[in-house]
């Protein structure tokens, strides 16, 4: 019987789900936001914001917890010095989960989890809807494609 017997097991050793589950919190604590499996998500879903619990503790055994789940120095810093003042009022809630669709290989449901208050990327990787859509009409060569045609067409009409 499995009462009382909480966690993912997700087909996988111990040794191997730990390792799993650390390359997933460096992951989502560096780039705020990443896309992997639903069962995935909801089994890191509560040691993230474990992490993100004691970060807003600021002291050094804190610390030492958090490196000992995730073993990338760089982002314990960015952690304990970006995140956890982010959710310095908040009591919790830090991650969200979207779901997006089935992968196309298996069929297995993606999510993206999240960070709540992650800000806006401003660089081409993380251009949401409305930017595409602004572009509408202008084709694959964009802007600059148009007026060098334009600019050829009047050289060769001159």
């Amino acid at each position: 019987m499995r009462h009382r017997k909480d966690g993912y097991k997700l087909g996988r050793r111990t040794q191997h789900r730990w390792a799993m589950f650390r390359n997933l919190l460096v992951a989502l604590f560096r780039h705020e936001r990443i896309t992997t499996t639903e069962a995935k998500a909801k089994a890191i879903r509560g040691a993230a914001e474990h992490m993100i619990t004691l970060a807003k503790r600021e002291n050094l055994h804190a610390r030492r917890q958090v490196l000992a789940m995730v073993p990338d120095t760089e982002v314990v810093h960015r952690l304990f010095d970006t995140v956890a003042a982010r959710f310095a009022e908040r009591n919790g809630g830090y991650t969200r989960i979207i779901k997006t669709g089935p992968r196309p290989g298996d069929a297995a449901p993606m999510v993206f989890l999240e960070l709540v208050d992650r800000p806006e990327v401003a660089d081409g990787k993380g251009k949401d809807k409305r930017d595409r859509k602004s572009k509408k009409g202008e084709g694959a060569a964009g802007a600059s494609g148009q007026r060098k045609r334009k600019d050829k067409a009047a050289a060769a009409s001159a």
